[in-house]
């Protein structure tokens, strides 16, 4: 009977003010190794470090050919890549928290979240690839008509694809799994807003020219790999919990390499019109422009005390090497909390990688952590600090055809006329 009574006390929920506070911190701890980091931890020091090299060699140098390949088919296929790239991730997220039981319970529940993805999709690419959309269709007056409803209209029908969605998710509510349902509602806007909308500031670099979304990504990869590196020849002191195998010797070291990286990465990738020239429209024939102020070389004497140690006495800047270098100071020093967010997000849910698609790397959210980052801000910069601070003519045309009605815009004709007859006569 004590014995019962023993267990019963036991197993009771309430447990003593002390004890429930003990319990609350050990249930929320990460792994032992989060909290306290030993040697063997370290990447210098792991046993199986170089079979785990071989593998991460291997898939870099596959994911590498096939990047470049779809680098030289262009920005069309870049933006496709890009968005399969979206949906793997979001997969993987999806899946995180999906539990197959409640899911068998709820026919359809899975399908709605995907609904609210591809909603998202429209919404913003329709948006920030609005103009190319409309000089995709401009030879046929029929499609030319329906694109440009479609963007006057693009936030309406957005809007009411999420409603739709909205009303799904009410309806499909049940009993006894209403925590499941609105947990898996919260978390797919979070994915939305975490994986999504941040990626598709991707798809706006390289449209503006493959070089604006190129070198940002070229300077991660070329900061973890650096990273890896140097951590795995002379990585011994650790840099943050999170992340056991980082070290202060792989950070530091990376950070040098990729700023460097940087500066002449930019003069090489500068050079090509088919990088740097903007696509206006959906195309994927060749490119020519005026590469403008940035991408023209400026020549540099270098000083005497440096030519009779060099074979040159000048050299050839580029412009754009300038912005080059606030890209790779940013990558090598703010984008890596990128993965130390997602390593720390791993830890919350206890798994190791997001996913297995890729050898040696994990899930495809494994290897755009940084990216996801990097991509925004160098959107944020070229907005900021790159383009003039002026209306593109093809902008304000835009706006013109979609805001003015057909009078309005032979009104507006005559009165330009007026103003640049007027104009004529005074010079």
């Amino acid at each position: 009977m004590n014995a019962k009574l023993m267990e019963r006390d036991l197993q009771s929920p309430r447990l003593p003010s002390a004890a429930r506070s003990r319990h609350h911190r050990k249930s929320t701890e990460a792994f032992p190794d989060v909290v306290k980091l030993n040697a063997t931890d370290l990447l210098l020091n792991d046993q199986n470090k170089y079979r785990s090299l071989w593998i991460r060699t291997y898939s870099s140098v596959w994911m590498l050919l096939c990047f470049i390949l779809v680098v030289y088919l262009g920005h069309l296929y870049l933006w496709g890549m890009i968005v399969i790239i979206q949906i793997l991730m979001t997969s993987e997220l999806f899946n995180l928290l999906r539990r197959a039981h409640e899911d068998r319970r709820l026919p359809g529940f899975r399908l709605l979240n995907w609904h609210f993805f591809f909603t998202a999709m429209l919404y913003v690419y329709g948006r920030i690839l609005g103009q190319q959309i409309r000089h995709a269709v401009t030879p046929e007056k029929f499609f030319y008509k329906l694109a440009t409803s479609f963007m006057k209209y693009q936030m309406v029908i957005c809007y009411f694809l999420y409603i739709a969605g909205f009303m799904w998710f009410i309806l499909t509510l049940k009993k006894k799994m209403y925590k499941y349902q609105f947990s898996q509602y919260a978390w797919t806007h979070m994915i939305l807003i975490v994986v999504f909308t941040q990626s598709a500031f991707t798809a706006a670099n390289i449209f503006e020219g493959i070089f604006w979304f190129l070198l940002p990504a070229s300077l991660i990869a070329i900061n973890d790999v650096a990273a890896y590196f140097f951590g795995f020849f002379f990585g011994k002191t650790p840099l943050i919990k999170l992340s056991p195998k980082k070290t202060w010797e792989g950070f530091i070291g990376a950070s040098i390499a990729t700023v460097i990286s940087a500066f002449f990465l930019a003069n090489v990738l500068g050079r090509y019109q088919w990088l740097t020239c903007p696509r206006k429209d959906l195309s994927t024939g060749w490119l020519e422009c005026d590469p403008g102020p940035l991408f023209k070389p400026e020549i540099f004497v270098l000083p005497g005390e440096i030519t009779q140690w060099l074979p040159w006495k000048e050299i050839a800047v580029l412009p754009v090497q300038w912005h080059a270098l606030c890209l790779g100071l940013f990558a090598s020093v703010i984008a890596p909390f990128g993965g130390f967010f997602a390593s720390g997000f791993k830890r919350a849910f206890k798994i190791k990688d997001f996913g297995g698609s890729i050898p040696g790397h994990g899930g495809f959210t494994d290897r755009m952590d940084c990216q996801m980052v990097m991509a925004v801000f160098a959107y944020i910069y070229h907005q900021s600090f790159v383009i003039p601070q002026c209306y593109p003519v093809e902008i304000l045309l835009e706006q013109i055809l979609r805001s003015l009605t057909f009078e309005e815009q032979e009104l507006l004709l005559a009165k330009l006329k007026e103003v640049i007859e007027g104009r004529r006569l005074e010079h």
